[in-house]
């Protein structure tokens, strides 16, 4: 696992290149989707973090204009983040949006507490960094993406859900900033969808400063400022945390 080459990220302790051992393990095929996460809700009454804090952080072209001028601060340095009160895994641009065309996307909004309750309540157990980037691979090591090294397709496409167009401020014509169905687009070789993009993945470590790995990228990485949707990449961060493209994936033994 790792990365020493020239898009390697060397402040995220991506390389050095090393090799891992790891006992056998099963892994869920795509991320746990807002039906899966409902079913939690509904058996536990849990209350996610975001619900309890009163906001959560949705990319500002999720939300319209109205909501843009309302919003009183934004992220230092990450303007395109807004804190949306009430905004949560049931409504993920905030009040006035809802699940109910998209029971089977990933569930976002979900902080590493909430889908460490998730594991405890389903019996499963998020992964740790090298059981992921092993899974993401899909069995093709040393290469950039769970396909290749190639991001775009025959037509020019990127492979993955990933930022369109200009970033942040002109996305594609036809493409729209938000997760995708969390089974879209072509399995890895280990039968694994959207292990590149569509929402970042919480991992099991606590980091160095209480911080939880997330791994895989998502729909607003773009090379001009992220290139962290490739199989090695790494980002962090607290583990309260909870945002429209954030969610994860579980294991078994």
């Amino acid at each position: 696992m790792g990365n020493e080459g020239p898009d390697a990220v060397p402040g995220d302790g991506e390389g050095p290149i090393r090799s891992v051992a790891l006992d056998g393990f099963r892994i869920a095929s795509t991320t746990v989707t807002n039906a899966e996460f409902a079913d939690f809700v509904r058996a536990t009454r849990y209350i996610t973090d975001a619900e309890t804090q009163g906001t959560s952080f949705v990319f500002y072209l999720q939300v319209n204009e109205s909501v843009r001028k309302a919003a009183r601060q934004v992220v230092s340095g990450l303007p395109w983040w807004l804190p949306i009160e009430h905004a949560s895994w049931q409504r993920p641009e905030g009040p006035g949006s809802h699940l109910h065309d998209r029971p089977s996307h990933p569930v976002v909004h979900v902080s590493w507490n909430d889908a460490m309750a998730y594991c405890e309540w389903a019996g499963v157990r998020l992964p740790n960094e090298a059981q992921w980037e092993c899974a993401a691979r899909g069995g093709l090591e040393g290469l950039r993406f769970a396909w290749g090294d190639e991001l775009y397709d025959a037509a020019g496409l990127p492979r993955c859900n990933v930022f369109r167009g200009r970033f942040p401020d002109a996305p594609a014509q036809g493409w729209l900033p938000q997760p995708v169905d969390a089974r879209a687009g072509d399995p890895n070789g280990f039968g694994l969808h959207n292990v590149c993009g569509n929402v970042w993945e919480w991992c099991a470590e606590t980091l160095a400063g209480g911080q939880r790995p997330l791994r895989g990228g998502s729909f607003l990485c773009h090379d001009s400022y992220c290139n962290r949707y490739r199989v090695s990449a790494r980002s962090s961060n607290t583990p309260d945390t909870a945002s429209s493209n954030i969610g994860f994936r579980v294991i078994s033994a």
